[in-house]
């Protein structure tokens, strides 16, 4: 019985030792198991506090910006408030005072053109009067000498029939009424046949006019430098040098043209001529200079 006994409790010592150490170990396994659970909630803790901090800071930040927009947007609101108040301060106003301008400029526009209007008639008128006075002073002309008895006499002998004043109120009438062509043709013959008498510059002067009319600006400067070198003293050179400048400026001749007005301011300065001559050096942008006194014109014939 105390074998058997004995060998039972050897057995049973030979099976225990082993499952003791299996035991061991599973308790070390809990123990490392326990421990890592405790690591694992700490790193929870630790990242849930961190988590909690950035949703804090967010937060934070996005309380910031909600901030600043409203900011932004009283002071986009008062911004426009004021820009609306300085519209109607100042903008009204100004628009009520560019209508007013504009009405003043179309109303300054209509007294402009109607002193033009004026302007033209009154020159239409002045121009009548000049050539009725001319009809008056050739009708009123003793008739051209015969050949011989003059120390100049005419180029030509008119033929019968054909007289000064009527040569002359035909060309007259031709050039009042627009037959230019015809005009000039009977101021031609009026210098013709009395290249001598009083009224041949002004022949020559309505030449050069109707030819600057024409739009023919070379011939009608040719024309009027033949009046200034045939007649040098008389009062229709003055007239002819003041076309003269014009058609040389039309011409493109800028630099000749304000040299003929210079002249004339030149020769008779205070005269009617020097003042039409002073504008047209105006209108060029160009100043008329010093001129000397002169000899007052001549009347015109």
């Amino acid at each position: 019985m105390t074998i058997r006994r004995a060998l039972l409790f050897t057995l049973a010592l030979t099976f225990a030792l082993p499952v003791f150490a299996q035991k061991k170990e599973i308790v070390e396994v809990q123990r490392d198991i326990g421990l890592l659970r405790d690591d694992m909630l700490q790193l929870k803790q630790s990242v849930d506090e961190k988590l909690a901090n950035l949703a804090a800071a967010v937060q934070a930040t996005l309380d910031q910006v909600n901030a600043t927009n409203r900011a932004v947007a009283v002071l986009e609101k008062s911004m426009r408030e004021r820009m609306k108040q300085q519209e109607d301060t100042v903008l009204k106003p100004v628009a009520g005072l560019t209508g007013k301008v504009e009405t003043m400029s179309d109303e300054f526009r209509f007294v402009k053109e109607s002193i033009n209007d004026l302007s033209s008639r009154l020159g239409k008128l002045d121009q009548r009067i000049v050539d009725l006075d001319t009809a008056i002073k050739v009708r009123g002309a003793p008739p051209e000498p015969p050949a011989g008895g003059a120390a100049m006499p005419a180029a030509e002998a008119a033929p019968a029939g054909v007289s000064a004043a009527g040569l002359w109120d035909e060309a007259l009438r031709d050039k009042t009424s627009g037959k230019y062509d015809l005009a000039i043709q009977e101021f031609n013959q009026y210098l013709k046949y009395f290249g001598t008498s009083d009224m041949a510059p002004s022949a020559l002067y309505y030449i050069g006019d109707i030819l600057y009319s024409q739009g023919k600006l070379q011939d009608a400067v040719s024309t009027f430098d033949s009046l200034v070198e045939r007649f040098p003293d008389n009062s229709r050179t003055l007239d002819a040098r003041l076309m003269k400048g014009k058609a040389l400026v039309k011409l493109g001749q800028r630099n000749e043209g304000a040299n003929e007005f210079r002249e004339i301011i030149r020769l008779s300065r205070g005269s009617e001529q020097a003042a039409k001559a002073t504008a047209e050096l105006r209108a060029l942008g160009l100043s008329p200079g010093a001129a000397p006194a002169a000899r007052p014109p001549a009347k015109k014939k």
